[in-house]
């Protein structure tokens, strides 16, 4: 979409279809991303499917956030990752991609439940101390069609705004945008890819998410359905600046895993162009 859509609210809203999020469980390292599906091309109205509110309900979660929020910020693995972010490589891709800009957007897809699962928790909190730290990351908008009302309650009352309409991944960019996309599935970074196919386009965008390289080793190894699927994702390859992230604690690996940030320099004169999908 050339601009967001506009935020949840409550009522008068229509239900839409499903997009499946399959969250990464807990345990040994490995490579086996998820299956690929090819979401429906219509971006759709969105309600929550659980469209009751609880008070109770929204107090405990907020309260089971707060907690998470600092155990993070008082992690190793949070000192790690913040280390990370502002060496001078990677530093200088994010001033790069700011140009004159003074607020970069977030956008996070794919969350999951975060009242369900501590690995969206995790993840969500990480999300919420990066705008804290960093003032040129501006306003977070959230979509994840499992989305409760109580949950998106809560991510408004952490700052987030959830949006009402099922985008499907295909965010055109026209200011500075960091797409926040752990452990989401190679199709929908392969939408957001197709949407932004310029050299403008990509030049605007950060993304944090699975491993590129990781979905190019494993499309030439061992899934002909991810080279099927994610062919944006497999092309972009050559026009990518890839940084894999370290996870130092255990109590960080199924959130974070084999995730990387990705910066996109095509050059204008060359490279896009030659890329046929």
């Amino acid at each position: 979409m050339a601009a967001s859509a506009k935020t949840l609210t409550l009522d008068n809203r229509i239900q839409t279809g499903d997009w499946t999020i399959v969250l990464p469980r807990r345990g040994r390292r490995r490579s086996n991303f998820p299956k690929v599906r090819t979401p429906d091309q219509q971006q759709q109205p969105w309600v929550p499917t659980d469209i009751l509110t609880d008070p109770c309900r929204q107090s405990r979660l907020i309260q089971k956030m707060e907690i998470c929020v600092k155990k993070i910020e008082t992690s190793q693995f949070y000192q790690t990752f913040l280390a990370q972010i502002q060496t001078p490589e990677i530093f200088d891709c994010f001033c790069r991609v700011l140009g004159s800009e003074m607020k970069m957007q977030m956008v996070i897809y794919g969350i999951g439940s975060i009242e369900s699962y501590e690995t969206p928790q995790f993840q969500l909190g990480l999300a919420i101390l990066l705008k804290r730290k960093f003032s040129w990351i501006g306003e977070i908008e959230v979509f994840d069609p499992i989305l409760s009302a109580t949950e998106s309650l809560v991510l408004e009352s952490f700052g987030c705004s959830v949006l009402s309409v099922n985008e499907q991944g295909r965010r055109h960019v026209k200011k500075p945008t960091l797409f926040y996309m752990p452990h989401c599935e190679a199709g929908l970074y392969d939408n957001l890819l197709h949407a932004n196919w310029g050299v403008e386009s990509m030049n605007r965008i950060v993304l944090f998410g699975n491993s590129f390289e990781m979905y190019r080793q494993y499309a030439e190894f061992k899934n002909s359905a991810v080279a099927d699927s994610a062919k944006h994702v497999l092309a972009v390859h050559r026009i990518t600046k890839e940084f894999q992230i370290m996870t130092v604690s255990d109590d960080y690996f199924a959130a974070f895993h084999d995730s990387s940030w990705h910066f996109f320099s095509p050059d204008p004169e060359s490279e896009l162009q030659f890329i046929k999908i």
